[in-house]
């Protein structure tokens, strides 16, 4: 099974990746890289959990960068602020979409456990997921969040997705935490976003495992 796994630089998503990696043969894992809302730590450190991730699994690992970070901006001038979260991780599951069509890909994986932030509500996971056209698989949706640590101390990625960087300013003081897909797709037609997703589809940087040690600094 090949599978796209959306990458965070933090503690979830590194650990849903190897949980299921048993079955996968071939990884391709997408990060979207919020610059300018993040700084350029959070990518040196994704790359450095996607190397831990290739040294834990026996399928082949490669990297895919997204500038997330220039439809963010989009959505920061267009969209209303209480569903930017919603919004940004929909934009998320879109491309890891499109990657799966492009790469033959059977699934994508992420590291959202129910309710522990305001996109992993059971209703906001239902509203991301209406994106999706391939199967969606989340291993960690019944796990704490102190199961998800010990599991990541064990395979020695915690200290790696503990590392400093700046939070995303993108993020609303007050997200929504139920939203209802009829007001999200309302918001989206009014958008015009088809575009940039494809264009930034088409300028992914893609990182081999074999060139991670090369990205990590610059």
């Amino acid at each position: 099974m090949k599978c796209v796994g959306l990458l965070s630089s933090g503690i979830d998503s590194p650990v849903a990746c190897c949980s299921i990696s048993h079955c996968v043969d071939s990884f391709i894992l997408v990060h979207a890289d919020n610059r300018p809302f993040t700084d350029k730590r959070e990518i040196s450190n994704t790359i450095r959990i996607a190397k831990r991730i290739d040294e834990i699994v026996h399928s082949s690992v490669t990297l895919y960068l997204v500038s997330h970070g220039i439809m963010l901006d989009y959505l920061l001038n267009t969209a209303p602020r209480r569903y930017r979260c919603v919004l940004c991780k929909r934009m998320m599951v879109r491309y890891a979409d499109k990657i799966c069509e492009k790469v033959s890909a059977d699934a994508i994986v992420m590291g959202d456990s129910l309710g522990q932030v305001a996109s992993q509500t059971l209703q906001n996971i239902r509203v991301v997921n209406e994106v999706a056209t391939y199967p969606v698989l989340r291993p960690l949706i019944g796990f704490d969040k102190e199961e998800i640590i010990v599991t990541a101390k064990k395979i020695d990625m915690f200290n790696l997705s503990i590392l400093p960087s700046a939070s995303c300013t993108a993020v609303p003081r007050k997200p929504a935490t139920s939203a209802k897909i009829d007001r999200i797709c309302e918001i989206e037609q009014s958008l015009s976003f088809g575009n940039l997703v494809d264009e930034l589809i088409d300028t992914i940087t893609i990182v081999k495992s074999e060139d991670f040690d090369s990205f990590i600094d610059l």
